[in-house]
């Protein structure tokens, strides 16, 4: 999957290459319906991604590295990886917990 863009019925998400790294990066069907503020289909992904592949790199390639992913580890993007790597936002932070206090 040297350099190319595909979809995968499979996994119901886009998968790409990321470069210097060996193995292949998803972004699911769903993620993309928080972006594109629809219901996605494969072609809309597939047309978003060709018009914001630096954003898809960039948030590649900050996950890799703040995970610190060995080469041959596949990884996938949500969201708001992507939406961080679309703002130029580098605020890690720790991550977010939802707390659910129980009212009853």
């Amino acid at each position: 999957m040297k350099n190319a863009v595909e979809w995968s019925d499979e996994l119901d998400a886009l998968r790409f290459s990321v470069p210097g790294h060996g193995a292949p990066c998803a972004m699911h069907r769903l993620a993309f319906k928080a972006l594109l503020r629809q219901e996605p289909e494969k072609a809309a992904c597939l047309q978003f991604f060709e018009s914001n592949s630096p954003a898809f790199l960039t948030a590649a390639a900050a996950k890799i590295a703040r995970l610190a992913l060995p080469v041959d580890r596949s990884l996938h993007l949500n969201s708001r990886d992507l939406r961080r790597a679309m703002t130029s936002d580098d605020t890690q932070g720790p991550a977010r917990a939802c707390r659910i206090l129980d009212r009853s």
